[in-house]
């Protein structure tokens, strides 16, 4: 057991080292990292109430006073992007966790036993993902009401069957493995073997699936609150923040152009993150 304890920590070890020399990867890891801080301590550090009125400096642009502006209602956007990362980041953090769960029990059991199980989970998933992706999320996000809530429920279930796809995928390359059949022949219980065996050994893409499917349901999360079934206003998520701000784009594009910034850093930030952490869990990858 102490020898398989080191050897897995070497291979963490390994693992971090390979990432670490990844310039790109790094520096989306750092951005990411920045975010969250600023998301966590928003309240201490943004320098105005977020949803505090003044009409009399309403659209005005950036200055010393506000660094990007004011909104339609005299609203600092500057206080208004930092706490919205609260939304933004635990929509898609949140969000992505919830469809892992659900995605990973579902592809490793069906990935595990196949047959009949396999065909007819599968042949649901074909009939779901026959729909685009945005107008399944539109349809859920209609069913169930606008929402912080209701968005990221809407946006986990959207995105379960690719993560049934990916598990299952992975489980189906590793189940004819000789250590599986071993640990059979001892009489291993389906789900220890599922716990133990198979999951451990397909983790590293669920992880890189992870770090994008964050980056993918904050974009999502902001589409739907720009149509007006995501987050309402007055909350100040990003997406929502779009939205009210999209009549004023020509005019005032001070006040479309720093919520789509804060949107396009953070997604890119973790595509970096992502990009690098599947390098480094197979380096084979890369050549």
């Amino acid at each position: 057991a102490g020898k398989a304890k080191k050897r897995k920590n070497s291979q963490v070890m390994e693992i971090l080292h390979r990432l670490s020399k990844n310039k790109l990867a790094m520096a989306g890891l750092i951005i990411v990292l920045i975010e969250i801080i600023l998301a966590v301590i928003a309240p201490l550090i943004i320098p105005y109430d977020c949803n505090a009125i003044d009409v009399l400096n309403a659209k005005s642009g950036p200055s010393a006073q506000h660094l990007f502006g004011t909104d339609e209602l005299g609203r600092d956007i500057f206080s208004r992007i930092i706490y919205g990362a609260r939304y933004s980041l635990s929509i898609g953090i949140f969000g992505t966790l919830i469809t892992t769960v659900i995605g990973t029990i579902i592809g490793a059991i069906v990935g595990y036993y196949g047959g009949a199980c396999d065909n007819i989970v599968m042949r649901i998933l074909d009939i779901i993902q026959a729909m685009p992706p945005i107008l399944f999320n539109i349809v859920i996000a209609a069913a169930l009401g606008s929402g912080f809530m209701n968005t990221m429920i809407a946006l986990a279930v959207g995105s379960i069957p690719g993560a049934v796809r990916l598990v299952r995928g992975s489980v189906m390359g590793i189940r004819k493995m000789e250590y599986l059949e071993a640990a059979q022949t001892i009489n291993c219980s389906v789900p220890r073997l599922i716990m133990k065996h198979i999951l451990p050994n397909s983790i590293s893409p669920i992880i890189v699936s992870v770090t994008m499917g964050i980056g993918n349901t904050i974009l999502m999360a902001a589409s739907l609150s720009y149509i007006g079934l995501g987050v309402q206003p007055p909350t100040p998520e990003w997406g929502a923040m779009l939205s009210a701000a999209r009549t004023y784009m020509r005019d005032y594009p001070h006040m479309v152009l720093f919520p789509g910034l804060a949107i396009a850093l953070v997604v890119l930030s973790l595509n970096m993150l992502g990009d690098g952490l599947r390098d480094a869990l197979d380096p084979k990858l890369k050549k």
